[in-house]
């Protein structure tokens, strides 16, 4: 009987490649039976530097430089490279860091709105022929209707809502809550009317200012802004919770 070692390696290799004209890191399987020159042109495709401006710097799992793999006849295999090594491409053709990944520096092409209004093999003139979306002219009115239409409820909530109200505010998601009517009105940071109060706890989200604007006062996280259909005013007397009670 054979007393010897058999070692079986896996004949692919998983590695992290980096480059000198990109800043991202990428993980690729290769085969370690291919040569260096072989890997340079799979390398070619995913970090754009020409095969022969290349050089290549093996590093460990833990990035400690091992040595160059400047061998282009020496198969892949032969070199210490183990799963999660990194393989640093240097290009030498000149390209810039970022050359390859800034779109600021990638001319653009751009056509008027009037010549592209004409255009028939265009996104704009499917939707156009599908009614699709804003071209829906039926659809289009139809929503158009139904906003002014709760507008108009909302404006209607907020003219029986008065300052100084008690209300409970009942949000869909969220736990009822009690409070005072601070503000009924419109808001510079929303479209359309909205009611501030002032909570009896804080379950707030500010003290009655929003965006540097105050609309009312209260303590920081007793304040908040809902929707008048969401506002039901009546004897809501505020909560006792014993504090004076020994």
């Amino acid at each position: 009987m054979d007393g010897g070692v058999t070692v079986i390696t896996n004949p692919t290799v998983s590695v992290r490649l980096t480059s000198t004209i990109s800043s991202f890191e990428v993980n690729k399987r290769y085969n370690r039976g291919i040569t260096i020159a072989e890997f340079k042109g799979k390398l070619e495709m995913v970090v754009g530097t020409p095969a022969s401006s290349m050089e290549l710097q093996l590093f460990s799992t833990t990035d400690k430089f091992m040595q160059k793999l400047d061998d282009n006849e020496a198969l892949l295999g032969s070199y210490p490279v183990d799963d999660d090594c990194k393989i640093h491409v240097i290009d030498r053709s000149g390209a810039q860091s970022g050359e390859f990944s800034d779109l600021s520096k990638v001319e653009k092409f751009e056509i008027p709105d009037e010549v592209y209004e004409k255009r028939t093999d265009s996104v704009r003139s499917f939707m156009k022929k599908q009614r699709v979306g804003r071209f829906n002219e039926e659809e289009t009115a139809k929503k158009e209707a139904e906003l002014a239409a709760r507008e108009a409820e909302e404006e209607a909530a907020a003219a029986a809502i008065g300052v100084g109200n008690r209300c409970q505010v009942q949000v869909v998601g969220l736990p009822t809550k009690i409070g005072t009517v601070m503000y009924v009105g419109t808001v510079d940071f929303k479209p359309g009317h909205w009611v501030g109060v002032k909570y009896d706890e804080p379950l707030g989200k500010h003290d009655g200012s929003v965006k540097e604007k105050r609309y009312f006062e209260c303590e920081n996280k007793y304040g908040a802004f809902v929707r008048p259909l969401t506002v039901t005013v009546g004897d809501f007397p505020e909560e006792d919770y014993g504090l004076d009670e020994m």
